[in-house]
């Protein structure tokens, strides 16, 4: 069964009373997109969790799909009355029905982290002589495409010793304790605040064939560990600094990142007391810490 695509061309103080608006007529999906994506004015949003973002794009794109018989033209009206401005600018076009996760599937390739690390969805072949971390996308962050796991695989490809023990503090899909068993971690925990996190990475565990534990923060073991690792966002990361010094033993090692790079001397900084930290590596305007426990 084919769909309808409308694409509405607004600004940031609409943009969400529109979207409101084509749900409560009917539309089956609404995003809000950057109207300048792909331009040198693209801009990028960024917020933490649990908090509100603090601005949208100046410039919006609020993209609905809707029945193949509904009538467009109506609902953009609607909904523009609803929002309290004129009729606004749009397009439509006709979506056709697809094989969804055929198509979903070809978006994701291999990714390759090192020579000998890669992250392959498991629809693809493993690299031959390679660690192959195997990962789907998933409801959990971490799919091993974003700047800030890249920097954090990176570093555990590079420095991990072998039966150091490991924790992933925020670990998502459990992606960076997952690679850590397969790069020859010891005893490798994980913990979350979220319990969907804590179901997608023991089955990502369990699918790379990998022994470690993963925790909701009240039921976290109470203990040290060589390597502490934390890829979150630089205000979670700021309020952390004391629980996660008191998890790393001294002399231990502390890898954070999900730091912009203007953020950098803030958070080392607040860990200064615990830990020397520097900046060891930066990609896309995300910078990577890494240091020694005192």
């Amino acid at each position: 069964m084919p769909w309808q695509e409308v694409r509405i061309h607004t600004d940031s103080i609409h943009a969400e009373q529109l979207s409101d608006a084509l749900f409560e007529l009917g539309a089956l999906s609404v995003g809000i997109e950057d109207a300048a994506a792909g331009t040198a004015e693209e801009k990028p949003i960024f917020g933490e969790p649990g908090e509100p973002v603090d601005q949208m794009w100046e410039q919006s794109i609020v993209v609905a799909l809707l029945e193949e018989d509904a009538d467009a033209a109506l609902m953009v009206t609607a909904a523009a009355n609803a929002a309290g401005i004129a009729q606004p600018r749009y397009t439509q076009s006709r979506v056709e029905e697809q094989d969804w996760v055929r198509l979903t599937q070809s978006q994701f390739d291999p990714i390759q982290v090192s020579e000998r690390l890669w992250i392959t969805p498991t629809w693809h072949a493993p690299t031959p002589q390679a660690i192959n971390l195997a990962l789907d996308p998933g409801l959990a962050f971490g799919t091993g495409s974003h700047p800030t796991t890249w920097l954090c695989l990176q570093w555990l490809d590079r420095e991990l010793i072998a039966g150091e023990s490991v924790l992933d503090y925020g670990c998502g899909s459990g992606i960076l304790a997952i690679a850590a068993r397969l790069l020859g971690a010891g005893e490798t925990h994980g913990v979350d605040i979220d319990a969907q996190a804590m179901l997608a990475s023991r089955q990502n565990a369990e699918q790379n064939q990998v022994e470690a534990e993963f925790f909701l923060p009240d039921a976290a073991p109470e203990r040290t560990y060589d390597l502490v690792v934390a890829n979150i966002l630089t205000n979670p990361l700021k309020m952390l600094a004391p629980l996660l010094a008191g998890r790393c033993r001294s002399g231990g090692r502390l890898v954070l990142s999900g730091i912009l790079a203007e953020q950098a001397d803030e958070v080392i900084a607040i860990y200064a007391d615990a830990f020397e930290l520097a900046v060891s590596a930066e990609r896309e305007g995300w910078v990577r810490l890494a240091g020694r426990r005192r």
